[in-house]
């Protein structure tokens, strides 16, 4: 008798179906606290149920919508406060130009339209190890 091999999602099927890297989910997304057992395996790799797969993700690493009117100005305080995205963490992807540069600026601080911030954010990661904020 041949056992059937457990329906499921292996690490490489799960990124593929949410468009990240496998090292990402599994150097990742699989060490969070509330990842799913496997319930398989298929060959050499662990198999994880789908339904359980997509409520930890929905639940802990998915990043909420950020509520930001487009075409209002937003300071990194306030932008931290929609995100959760630090004014640190912000300057330093300015200089790594992997955020965008700042449209103006209001006094001292600078500030970035809302668009702007839509679009930069909207790629990121939301896990952070050590907490429940979501972190850029």
């Amino acid at each position: 008798m041949v056992d059937t091999p457990p329906e499921g999602e292996t690490l490489q099927e799960i990124a593929a179906r949410y468009g990240r890297a496998e090292t990402t989910v599994r150097n990742q997304w699989a060490r969070h606290p509330e990842w799913p057992a496997p319930i398989g395996k298929r060959g050499q790799a662990h198999v994880f149920d789908p339904t359980a797969v997509d409520r930890v993700v929905g639940e802990h690493l998915a990043r909420p919508a950020a509520e930001l009117e487009p075409r209002r100005e937003y300071t990194a305080a306030e932008i931290e406060a929609a995100t959760g995205i630090s004014p640190a963490t912000i300057r330093a992807e300015v200089s790594k130009g992997r955020w965008p540069a700042p449209d103006g600026r209001k006094g001292r601080a600078n500030v970035w339209l809302g668009s702007a911030v839509l679009k930069a954010v909207e790629g990121r990661r939301a896990y952070r190890r050590g907490g429940s904020a979501p972190q850029g």
